[in-house]
């Protein structure tokens, strides 16, 4: 039985579904829940065949825009939490890879779940896109529950 659900987020429609069903989970179980989202790192400059690309801003100012966003989806976690009467923390970690923040935060916060959504896309979609949930799946020890 589950006791603390980590439900990821990146405060799309598609995570949002992964958060209600999470929040559902962990009020039949009586579990609390840790919602997460995941920052990518200031990267300064940006080198593709000679062109150069640096995102708006300073530092600071990425900062304070990263942060932002992941106040406001992490609201939603919150919110869902509150309705349902849902022990909730949330956290946004830094991280160059999304799913490792996610492992390295179930790990750290000794969740025994991981409850997140994804698209569901299969072969070549799959594979060539990539998704954050199959890498998840492929690298966390702790069980995680897919939402689709």
């Amino acid at each position: 039985m589950s006791r603390h659900i980590l439900i990821p987020t990146d405060g799309s429609k598609l995570a949002a579904k992964g958060v209600k069903a999470g929040v559902k989970l962990a009020q039949q179980l009586g579990a609390q829940v840790t919602g997460v989202y995941v920052i990518s790192p200031y990267v300064p400059v940006l080198q593709s065949d000679g062109a150069r690309f640096r995102p708006g801003g300073s530092p600071q100012e990425y900062k304070k825009l990263s942060e932002k966003a992941a106040k406001k989806a992490l609201a939603a976690v919150q919110i869902e939490a509150q309705t349902c009467g849902v022990p909730c923390a949330t956290r946004f970690v830094t991280a160059y890879r999304p799913w490792e923040g996610i492992v390295r935060l179930a790990r750290s916060r000794r969740c025994d779940l991981i409850c997140m959504a994804s698209h569901g896309r299969g072969g070549l979609g799959g594979l060539f896109l990539g998704s954050e949930t199959q890498r998840v799946l492929a690298n966390s020890k702790i069980p995680v529950l897919v939402i689709r």
